[in-house]
Order: structure tokens, then C-alpha cells, then sequence
């Protein structure tokens, strides 16, 4: 239930700025987080000088692509892209878990902060997937201590038990931290205007004058209007991303945003052609790389209830696929709604949306409930994760066989790994290198490329004949092209 009186809202007429995500939250929700760094360098500048106040260039999914699939350098991409922005960075983290789905040691955590910190990010943007505060503890001090901002993220779910008293309760545990910014997010797009009008002024009282952020996604088609309300309810930032990256998974347009921030005499200044041209340019490469640009979604009353973000929807349809069981779609998204109910509401956000799918597909496949629980389930089901916001049913807690603990801090169950990391890979490996082998096995910490080198070599201007050559030997639609410039005729063959 929500609380039904809202203390009366502070008003505020200075503008609501823009954060960028476009080079970080809109391809991994569009493009399955493939951006690569030598796609970014070209429209960089543009980016710059679009007025915006922080571009946010890394997260959780991000970095883990960036290693297991682009072999990238995260490190490099970082410290290249804030050289490039004058524009503020800010990079995500998911708190005691950082970039994967484990929990690190604080020796960990906090060597990964001052890397980001060493990197140039200004903002740490840093959430709990269980909106166990504790578990940001650690982040918000090595944060502090190496001279971040720190953003902290109160992560939105519906059921009985996130009502609006439960997330005031967790923003005031946010002031007591002494963050700089509180941001709502909200992956999978289920804020409705309706609850916004009654949940956004009690945080803005909650706050207590600490700039509040909207990061919500349209997967509902809802999130303008609900970024409308957080316009008129007195927060100062949203996340946006320019028009052809936007909607669908992704989040709102920056176009549809300050249309709206206007309307209400909020407008920041923003750059409208700097805007045009990042949208133009990141147009062009969907055309040339053969990548899908973001579509405006209709309201799906299913959505509210499995509560799965579209990322991953679509991973889980190609794994049905796979399986051979594409027809079971229906049943394992109603099923996912009752694991999540059973398991005492856990938010569907990385780890715990692939857990609760999981089990769901598991139900489903073995034609009875929790026959088969995954050690990860067991471990969530005992705290090992961080304390639940709401009751597992008793049926699941006896057949995982488990006691419920929630006393402890999570970090504080894990020993310091640095000095045997240290020792096991010598004097002469860098922090980087040392941060990437906490993360990863040897054979995806060793030997990443530098995407920056990469990005440079191809350079930041876009050669026409080099873009229609490589736009022209990615179509299959053809067997020869004949093309002349001047006295000079080319011929491509297929």
C-alpha cells in the first residue's frame, strides 16, 4: 500500500538537467551492450557540447561485456573517454557485487573506486540490487576518500511491500550516509504517473534538500509522463538518451524530456544542434552496423506483473529457443511472477531477475514447484545476499532447507583478497590488472586490447567513401556495385 498524504512539495524553478546515457545504458538495453569505443570516439565532441551536466559511460553490464565478449580494456576506455569530455563522468557500480553477480571483499571494492577515481570519473553511481543499504557502505566511504560524488540509487519494484513508506525509509538511510545525490531507478519501467504524483514529493521530503534523479526506462511507454511528474514534483536531473537510442528497453528521449522541462519553465540550456548531430551520427551507424534503434512501447498489463526487464526478455526467448520450448513462454512468465512472490519480492535486477527466471523455467520444465532450487536461490534465501524486503513463503524455505540471517553485513563475510592476489601475481602487476584478475579467471583478465588505440587509429572524423565502403560490404541484397568518382570507377563484387 502507499501512503496516502504527501507532505506538499518544495517548488522549484531552476532547470532539471540532463544526464546522458547514450554511451552506456541505451546500447546495452538496444545493442546488448556492444557499443565499442571506436564507436564513440566520431561523436564524441558532439556529446561534449550538448549541454549536458554528467555523461554516464559505465555500468555493471558494460564493463562485464566490455571483458567476456568486446575484449576490451575497460580501464583504457575510461581514462580515454574522460580525457575526451570535458563534461563530467559518472560510472555505475552494483555496490558490494561491483561489475558481476558475486560479492567482493571491501579491499576490492575499494581498489575499484580509486581506479575510477584515477580514470577521471567526478560521479560514483553506485545501487543495491536488494536495496540493502549496507551494502553500499563501503562504496560510499572509498568514494568519499577518493574525492567522488557520490550518487546513490534506490532501486524500484512493485509489490505489497514497496510501498512509499518503504523507499522514504531507504532514502533516509541514504541522507544518514551523506551522499551527494539520490536517484530512483527503475529498470524495468513500472513507475506510473499515478504512483509518481504520491511517491516523488514524499522523497523529495525525505531528501531533505539533496538533488534527486530519475533514472526510469520506457518499457512500459509510460516514462515521459512519469518523468513529467518528477519535473513538477521538484527533482533536478534525469537520465536521457539522444532520440534514436531511446525508448523500447531504453530510456527516455533527451528531445521528448526537454520538451516537457520547458513546458513547465524548467528547460535547461542545451545545444539543440549538438543534439541534432549526436542523433544524426548514431542514426547513420545503426544503418551501417545493422543495429536496432529504440521503438516507443505500448503499456503491457503482463509487465506489471513478471516485472522482467526487456533485456532480459529477450535473452530469455532466445534461450527457449534454444531449448526448444518457445511455446512455454507464457507459462514461465506467470510462473516468474509467483517465484518472485514466493522468494518475498526480490527486485528483477541483475543477479536476482536471472535467478527468479531460473527457477521459474525450472518449475515450469520439471512440473513442480522448487523440486530443483540453484545454490544461488539457497544463498539469497539465507541473507547471504543482504536483508529481504519481504517474507519468503514457508513452502520455499523448507524445501531449500535454510535459515534466514540477515544480522550481518554482507562484506563483512568476506576475508580481504588484494595481499593473496598480490602474491599470486607478483610486484609487477598494475592495480588495473590486479582489479581485472578479482573479477575474472586468467583467460578473460589476460590479454584485452586497447579500444582507445583502436579509436584513434580509425579517427574521429567519418571518411565518406571509408563509411559507404564499409556500409556497402555488410549488404547481402546485392551481387555487384559499380561506383565513380571523376575518372576513377570502382567495383565491388559480393
Amino acid at each position: 500500500m502507499t501512503m496516502q498524504k504527501a507532505t506538499k512539495p518544495r517548488v522549484k524553478k531552476q532547470p532539471f538537467q540532463m544526464i546522458d546515457v547514450t554511451l552506456r545504458d541505451a546500447h546495452q538495453c538496444l545493442w546488448s551492450t556492444r557499443m565499442t569505443t571506436a564507436q564513440m570516439y566520431p561523436i564524441l565532441r558532439q556529446i561534449d557540447t550538448s549541454g549536458y551536466q554528467y555523461i554516464n559511460i559505465l555500468g555493471g553490464a558494460v564493463f562485464d561485456v566490455m571483458v567476456r565478449f568486446l575484449r576490451e580494456d575497460p580501464w583504457k576506455r575510461m581514462t580515454f573517454l574522460s580525457q575526451q569530455l570535458s563534461t563530467p563522468t559518472d560510472a555505475l557500480t552494483r555496490g558490494q557485487s561491483i561489475y558481476t553477480f558475486e560479492l567482493f571483499a571491501d579491499d576490492v571494492v575499494d581498489l575499484n573506486i580509486q581506479l575510477l577515481a584515477q580514470s577521471g570519473i567526478t560521479v560514483l553511481t553506485v545501487y543495491d540490487a536488494l536495496n540493502d543499504n549496507r551494502n553500499i557502505i563501503s562504496s560510499v566511504h572509498s568514494g568519499k576518500k577518493n574525492g567522488l560524488l557520490i550518487n546513490a540509487m534506490l532501486t524500484y519494484a512493485l509489490s505489497p511491500v514497496h510501498d512509499d513508506a518503504y523507499f522514504v525509509e531507504r532514502a533516509k538511510e541514504l541522507v544518514d550516509l551523506e551522499v551527494d545525490f539520490i536517484s530512483v531507478k527503475d529498470p524495468t519501467g513500472l513507475l506510473t504517473p499515478e504512483r509518481a504524483k504520491t511517491l516523488f514529493p514524499a522523497l523529495v521530503h525525505a531528501a531533505q534538500g539533496m538533488p534527486l534523479k530519475l533514472h526510469s526506462h520506457c518499457q512500459s511507454g509510460l516514462a515521459p509522463l512519469v518523468y513529467e511528474e518528477a519535473i513538477k514534483a521538484g527533482f533536478d536531473y534525469g537520465y536521457v538518451a539522444t532520440d534514436c537510442l531511446a525508448n523500447g528497453a531504453s530510456l527516455p528521449s533527451v528531445v521528448e524530456i526537454l520538451e516537457l522541462a520547458q513546458r513547465h519553465g524548467r528547460d535547461p540550456a542545451m545545444n539543440i544542434h549538438a543534439l541534432q548531430a549526436v542523433d544524426e551520427y548514431f542514426d547513420w551507424v545503426c544503418t551501417r552496423d545493422g543495429l536496432p534503434r529504440g521503438v516507443k512501447q505500448t503499456v503491457d498489463p503482463a509487465l506489471y506483473e513478471h516485472q522482467i526487464p526487456g533485456g532480459m526478455i529477450s535473452n530469455l526467448r532466445a534461450q527457449l529457443i534454444t531449448l526448444g520450448i518457445p511455446h512455454r513462454e507464457k507459462e514461465i512468465l506467470e510462473e516468474t511472477a509467483q517465484v518472485r512472490k514466493d522468494l518475498g519480492y526480490p527486485i528483477l535486477v541483475s543477479p536476482f531477475a536471472q535467478y527468479i527466471v531460473t527457477q521459474a523455467v525450472l518449475n515450469v520444465m520439471q512440473g513442480e514447484r522448487y523440486k530443483t532450487i540453484p545454490d544461488e536461490v539457497k544463498l539469497y534465501l539465507k541473507g547471504h545476499y543482504g536483508r529481504l524486503a519481504g517474507t519468503p513463503s514457508p513452502e520455499v524455505m523448507a524445501r531449500a532447507n535454510v535459515d534466514y540471517d540477515p544480522s550481518e553485513r554482507p562484506g563483512n563475510r568476506i576475508a580481504p583478497a588484494i595481499p593473496a592476489l598480490k602474491k599470486r601475481w607478483g610486484k609487477g602487476c598494475s592495480p588495473e590488472q590486479l582489479c581485472l584478475h578479482a573479477f575474472y579467471p586468467p583467460n578473460l583478465a589476460l590479454g584485452l586490447k586497447d579500444g582507445a588505440t583502436e579509436a584513434l587509429r580509425q579517427g574521429a572524423e567519418l571518411l565518406p567513401f571509408r563509411e559507404l565502403f564499409t556500409y556497402l560490404r555488410r549488404q547481402t541484397n546485392f551481387s555487384r556495385v559499380r561506383t565513380r568518382f571523376g575518372n576513377v570507377e570502382l567495383t565491388i563484387s559480393q
